[in-house]
Formats: structure tokens, sequence, C-alpha cells
């Protein structure tokens, strides 16, 4: 058995090579709590975060997190900041370990044995279960978002586990899954971002990245995701921030907020830590965490179905 003092060694070491020795003495500041479960036949880790306000009385929200390919989950914290909003506001965080080395999610995409999603929905779906045991976590109010490849593993859940999650948040995402079509699937509120010079996962789609793998352009793949949650009218467009722009596609149950980041690379819009040049130009002009957050909460499930909530 693995233990997770295996991944706490180099998560620090990934974190001081990304983010700087602050970022690593705030990252153990953090107190996480730790915890490992069994699913799928192997040991699967994660962080969780607490708000220090948290009444066990109380059912709170859950936001799970997912950090992108060959990152740690403590560094998608550093990156996106949700253990500060979520002190803020009062729900919890939890981190999942993808797996392999580099750690990496299942997506879908040319190589299956490598590349099957069916281990992490399940780790996925245990995790809510587990934690759902553990802490007062409002099964109505369960939330996924991720960067990068973990944007795409929210799509796969979107997907395949519909009924857990009563909206997703995907910025920079990899799509590389195709969904299942089930005749009882309901739609998914969603929110992407994306940047119009991603060298990572290009906006506008094509072959990419050392595998050579073939991604989907962006704004057809958003239209895509519109019609499959029933939206047949056309998009309307947001009040542009900056070098942001958005659309609003649906309401209610059904909605999709889409931004675009002109000139934006593959980052976390309004994110914390230093770039690399591979990694390109990040937009300060909105903070992605807190527009999520906010479209999170207008969204609870309902006797397994979406209900939008006022805003």
């Amino acid at each position: 058995m693995t233990d997770w003092l295996d991944y706490a060694a180099p998560s620090a070491v990934s974190l001081a090579a990304a983010l700087g020795i602050g970022s690593v003495l705030r990252y153990r500041a953090e107190r996480y709590r730790r915890g490992t479960i069994r699913s799928a036949g192997r040991s699967r880790h994660y962080l969780l975060h607490v708000p220090p306000g948290y009444d066990e009385s109380r059912p709170a929200p859950l936001v799970i997190a997912l950090h992108s390919y060959g990152q740690w989950p403590s560094t998608q914290n550093a990156i996106s900041r949700w253990n500060e909003l979520a002190d803020e506001q009062g729900f919890l965080v939890a981190y999942p370990v993808g797996s392999s080395f580099p750690i990496y999610w299942r997506v879908g995409g040319p190589v299956p044995s490598r590349t099957d999603p069916a281990p992490d929905i399940a780790f996925i779906t245990n995790l809510i279960d587990h934690l759902g045991k553990a802490y007062a976590i409002d099964p109505a109010r369960v939330y996924a978002n991720g960067l990068s490849n973990g944007g795409g593993l929210c799509y796969v859940l979107a997907c395949e586990r519909p009924e857990l999650f009563a909206a997703v948040g995907m910025i920079a995402g990899a799509y590389l899954h195709r969904c299942t079509e089930r005749l009882d699937r309901r739609p998914v509120p969603a929110v992407v971002f994306h940047g119009t010079d991603d060298r990572i996962v290009p906006y506008q789609g094509g072959i990419a990245g050392m595998a050579r793998v073939r991604f989907p352009s962006i704004p057809q793949w958003v239209e895509r995701l519109a019609r499959r949650n029933g939206i047949r009218t056309s998009p309307r467009p947001l009040p542009a921030q900056g070098d942001v722009q958005g659309l609003h596609y649906g309401s209610g149950a059904t909605e999709i907020l889409f931004y675009t980041v002109k000139g934006g690379g593959h980052t976390w819009p309004g994110g914390s830590g230093p770039l690399s040049a591979r990694a390109g130009y990040r937009t300060p002009h909105i903070d992605a965490t807190r527009v999520m957050w906010d479209f999170f909460r207008r969204h609870t499930l309902s006797d397994g179905h979406p209900s939008a909530l006022p805003s």
C-alpha cells in the first residue's frame, strides 16, 4: 500500500519549484486534513480543507477541485485560492490526487489502457460518499471544477455522473471524453473559461502536445455542450471585462457561461503564482474562482434534478 507520505515530499518540492518558498510555507500553514480511501481496488488520496466556521449541525456545500496534469492538489489551491473563499463563504473543499507519475486524471484519449476514465469516476464517486459520511455535507450542493486535465475530468463527471453534481466549472480543459448517450441524462449547469492563445489545449482545436492529441475547437465544443443541455436558443453576450468576453447560454437548470480570454494562455484567470513562458498570459480582469462560486451557489440538486436558486 502506498502511504500518503510518498505524496507529501514531492508535493512540497513541486510547490517550491512552481511557486517559490513563500508559497510552500503558506501551503504548510493550510493544515489540510489528509485522507485515504479504497476505490477500484486501490488506495486513493485526497486533501480536505474545512473552514473555521464549519458547524456539523448545518450541512455545507462541497467543492471538489481537480488539479492539472503533473500538478499536486495543494498547488491547485495555491493557484485558485479556493481555501480563502471557502473560509469566507463556509464551504468545504476537497482536493483529490490523480494516479501514476506524473499524476494525472483519466479523461479519455487514444490509449484506452491509460485513459479509460472508469477508475477516476469511481474514485470521485466514492470520495463524495466517504466525505458525506464523515462530515455534514449537503448532497444537493456538491460541485466540481478543474484546470486543464482536471477540467477534462469535470466534463467526464458531468457526462457520466450528472446526478451527483449541481454544477461544474472548467478552465483550459482537455475535453477528450465522448459522453455516453443516456436517455436519463440530465443537464448539468457549467462555467467554461479558455484563452485564445492557449498553446497546450488550443482554443481552435487541433493536434497538440507531446502525445500529439487531437483537441476539439472550444467554441464548437461549448455549442455541443449547450445542445446536450437541451439549449436551442442563441447565446446572449455578457458585459466585457477587460480582455474577457462572455456568452450566456440557456437559463436555470440548463445554463452555461462561456468566457473567452483574448490572448489568454493555459492559465487560471485571476489566479496566483508566477507563470512560465509556456503557460502564457493570465488575465487579471476576472476572478474565475469567485465567478464559479457565484455560479455554483445559484444551483442545487432537488430530487435528483438541478434547480436554479435566486441570485
